[in-house]
């Protein structure tokens, strides 16, 4: 299959890459689109979450309540793993007109719809074309920007998500105040119809392959029901049940993994099951990484239950995690000598667990709002972990295969891994909270330490990463 030279290793001294360089005019509309794919996915998910209550009380159906997000992440999940095939079977630019295609059409069919099930009808078509957007944005990366530049690009599209954290919340409960949800829905397929219209001019064609591999069907029935089943471990009443349901998610997973490994049709790249490959020890990373995100969904709850926080102030601590996240990829991104960036993947974890360690510490009943004032640097601290990691391995991954069909599937991959990992964070996170049995500082002692402790696993797979061959 013919290469595209801009999928080659650029060979050029190791230089501090610019990001006036990525947002310059050469590069600055495929970056903005590839942003964008990701953004509009991320800001989504929390948008939604905020004006549910609103639609609930005028559509009714509160008992599909739950399956909103369920269905929304699943549909991610499935997208995610049909990626590298689309890129192979339309192309850069054709895939991606596919994705905002779906995201527009879910999109309004969530703002039209009479009832609750064509919500949800809505809602998996913005997951498939979400998870493809998300997807795409780290595989196209490889056609579209040359190599020198994935790194400010990686960086770029995973910052995506640390806004969209950030920004779904506070434009969700905007227009759910006004009692304007179905105009959210409305704005966000605009968005997508208007990223439409400029990627045939801003993106490649990219090389389409002579046969598309066949669609794992296995590995992406086990993978969905793992999802599916984490998605809605996390909404069950009682910690036990809570504990069953990640336990029969986290079987499914195996069996995921041990499928893949003797099958021939994967979703990962081989390479991630090969003796002696980094591979599989930055996607355990990248995992445990995104892993942490789900703390956000409770930081809320602890500021108005133990600091007397007003909504809106406990909503802004919540995206404090995804605040650090955001800022610390504008300066790691510049990292490019080698042992910098060995040290960069390592010392993220550190400072994930180390920030949640820190964060148990200072909870305490009846908190005054200058003690809790003092939890924002330290959530952004835990942020700014994910932040100096997260696009350094997306690149490890992206860079682990010379041949390009394989490099697009490894890429694909990272959007996979996060997805799964954020619905089981969601799911872990609300096992800990249980713990707490009636004591709400209990349960963020319980959740804060439980997440300290899990994330900081992420400090051992980077250094087996390291040790391995080089990505």
């Amino acid at each position: 299959m013919p290469v595209n030279n801009s999928e080659l290793p650029d060979q050029s001294p190791a230089v501090p890459p610019r990001w006036g360089e990525l947002l310059g005019p050469e590069h600055r509309g495929a970056a903005v689109v590839l942003a964008a794919g990701v953004l509009v996915g991320a800001v989504n998910i929390y948008l939604a979450s905020s004006m549910l209550p609103t639609a609930v009380g005028e559509l009714g159906g509160e008992s599909f309540y739950a399956w909103n997000m369920t269905l929304y992440l699943v549909a991610m999940v499935i997208a995610t793993m049909l990626v590298s095939r689309c890129l192979a079977r339309w192309g850069s630019a054709g895939a991606y007109l596919i994705g905002f295609a779906l995201f527009l059409v879910g999109s309004l069919a969530c703002a039209a719809s009479p009832t609750m099930p064509v919500l949800l009808v809505g809602r998996c078509l913005q997951g498939l074309g979400a998870g493809l957007l998300s997807g795409l944005g780290f595989a196209a990366i490889r056609s579209a920007l040359p190599r020198r530049l994935w790194t400010r690009g990686n960086a770029l599209m995973s910052a995506m998500y640390g806004v969209g954290n950030f920004a779904g919340p506070a434009l969700g409960g905007l227009f759910a105040q006004f009692g304007s949800w179905r105009l959210a829905f409305v704005l966000m397929a605009g968005v997508a119809a208007g990223c439409g219209v400029a990627v045939p001019r801003v993106l490649p064609r990219g090389e389409r392959g002579g046969a598309v591999a066949p669609v794992p069907v296995v590995s992406m029935t086990l993978a969905m029901a793992a999802t599916a089943a984490v998605s809605v471990a996390g909404i069950l009443p009682g910690t036990m049940a809570r504990a069953a349901g990640i336990a029969v998610a986290l079987l499914l997973a195996a069996g995921f993994l041990a499928h893949e490994r003797r099958g021939a049709r994967r979703v990962f790249p081989a390479a991630t099951y090969r003796a002696g490959s980094a591979l599989k020890w930055v996607y355990l990373t990248l995992g445990l990484l995104s892993f942490g995100v789900a703390v956000e969904s409770f930081v809320p709850l602890f500021g108005q239950r133990l600091a007397g926080l007003p909504p809106l102030a406990a909503g802004f601590f919540g995206a404090a995690v995804s605040l650090g996240w955001s800022l610390t990829q504008v300066g790691s991104s510049s990292a490019v000598r080698e042992h910098t960036v060995r040290r960069l993947r390592t010392t993220g974890p550190v400072l994930l667990a180390l920030g949640f360690l820190v964060q148990g510490l200072l909870q305490r009943e009846n908190a005054s709002i200058g003690w809790a004032i003092i939890w924002i640097p330290v959530l952004c601290l835990a942020g700014s972990g994910i932040g100096l990691a997260y696009p350094h391995l997306s690149v490890a991954a992206m860079a682990s295969a010379a041949d390009p069909e394989e490099g697009r599937q490894a890429a694909a991959a990272i959007a996979t891994v996060t997805t799964m990992s954020t619905a089981f964070g969601t799911a872990v996170a609300g096992v800990l909270a249980g713990l707490g049995g009636g004591s709400m500082l209990g349960s963020a002692r319980w959740l804060l330490f439980g997440f300290a402790v899990l994330c900081a696993l992420g400090i051992v797979t980077a250094r087996a990463a390291d040790r391995q061959v080089p990505c």
